[in-house]
């Protein structure tokens, strides 16, 4: 029988020059459900999903995809593994020289050995599915910010993959653009039967669309739970994450001496 998680991480911990990222870090990722990893800026967020897609190497722990150690695997098999995932990018990440219909068949062309007729076919489907197929012959420098993110998106989901990540996808996107984004995110998901995390510190958007959230807070898991019981939830951080509360146990202020201190003022 099939594991019901395409994704499990376990104790992974990451650091930067010494600063720690990732203390301890425990999630599944169930098949075929929409999944926020959710937390404020800093908190580690791109960092897992970077982990996870082999990008880095963690300094302990396990990352397990399909079944498959991530971190265990030569560059042969890690490129296999990645033909079953797609990646929508922080910066969206188009290739600038390339039109916007060779952005979305460059993946196909890559991964596949399906005829350029097919190909033609599939670019077509993917681009009217996020609304732009009249815009395939524009460069990415004549697109919206809207429009590229969307294109983005049509190319993560290009050769139909087990597993998409979304890295911060509403991130500076006008109401308009990033309700379409969300809402197109739900329905890839659902129509291609696929695996969806987003990463994102958006908690209003994303909790409309998954079905399950992670919260990171000082490079831990502090909750987690199905959305409804995470809207609901009593659960200070998770609070005042939801509800955006000035105060809580995120504090607004990164470590630091006294002002005064720091100043070289005396105290009052």
């Amino acid at each position: 029988m099939a594991n019901d998680n395409i994704v499990e991480v376990r104790d992974l911990h990451f650091a930067y020059e010494g600063r720690k990222i990732l203390d301890g870090v425990d999630l599944d990722i169930p098949r075929g459900k929409a999944v926020a990893i959710l937390g404020t800026s800093g908190c580690g967020k791109s960092t897992l999903m970077r982990l996870i897609s082999g990008q880095l190497r963690p300094e302990r722990g396990r990352v397990l995809i399909d079944g498959e150690d991530v971190h265990a695997l030569d560059n042969d098999g890690l490129y296999r593994l990645r033909r079953k995932m797609g990646m929508m990018f922080q910066v969206s990440g188009l290739f600038s020289d390339l039109s916007v219909y060779e952005n979305i068949a460059f993946p196909m062309r890559e991964h596949t050995d399906l005829p350029e007729a097919m190909i033609r076919d599939l670019v077509l489907m993917k681009l009217h599915a996020v609304g732009l197929r009249g815009a395939h012959s524009l460069m990415p420098r004549e697109l919206s910010g809207g429009m590229e993110r969307r294109i983005a998106l049509a190319r993560a989901v290009a050769i139909d993959p087990k597993l998409v990540i979304y890295d911060e996808p509403f991130a500076g996107l006008d109401p308009i653009s990033l309700n379409v984004i969300a809402n197109l995110i739900r329905r890839q998901n659902d129509a291609l039967g696929t695996t969806s995390i987003v990463v994102t510190y958006d908690v209003s958007e994303s909790l409309k669309v998954v079905d399950y959230a992670y919260f990171l807070s000082d490079g831990k898991v502090v909750a987690h739970g199905p959305t409804a019981e995470m809207l609901s939830s009593s659960d200070p951080f998770v609070r005042q994450y939801i509800h955006a509360e000035p105060d809580g146990p995120v504090h607004f202020h990164y470590p630091a001496d006294p002002l005064a201190a720091d100043m070289g003022l005396a105290a009052a």
